[in-house]
């Protein structure tokens, strides 16, 4: 199963919803795991080491950052772009597709726009 991390602005009804879906999804954020108001490239460096895929609703800053650790040759676990108006049960829904069906070679080096 994939596990996750989620950006500091990302909406937690997602994250209780994904965990009521499964209390087994690996799923930190980042502020519980002392990386609040960390800068992006700091927080990839993190998911990076951790082998999480970050969950965040940045598409402008966050994903720039990643695409530039991808041209780089540095980890890249995976980012899923969510955006902010997206319906909480399709996000639910979509993530937790991905994280019961997914391996996480298929997401590593990749940015995936939600919803799928």
């Amino acid at each position: 199963m994939l596990r996750f991390v989620s950006d500091e602005n990302f909406n937690n009804d997602i994250v209780r919803g994904l965990l009521r879906r499964n209390p087994r999804l690996e799923i930190v954020r980042v502020q519980d795991v002392g990386l609040r108001g960390e800068e992006d490239p700091a927080i990839l460096e993190w998911a990076a080491n951790e082998e999480r895929i970050l969950l965040t609703h940045d598409a402008a800053t966050m994903t720039h950052f990643a695409y530039k650790r991808i041209r780089a040759g540095l980890p890249m676990p995976g980012v899923i772009e969510v955006p902010d108006d997206l319906p909480i049960g399709i996000a639910i829904e979509d993530i937790f597709l991905m994280a019961e069906f997914s391996d996480k070679s298929e997401l590593e080096n990749h940015i995936v726009y939600l919803p799928l």
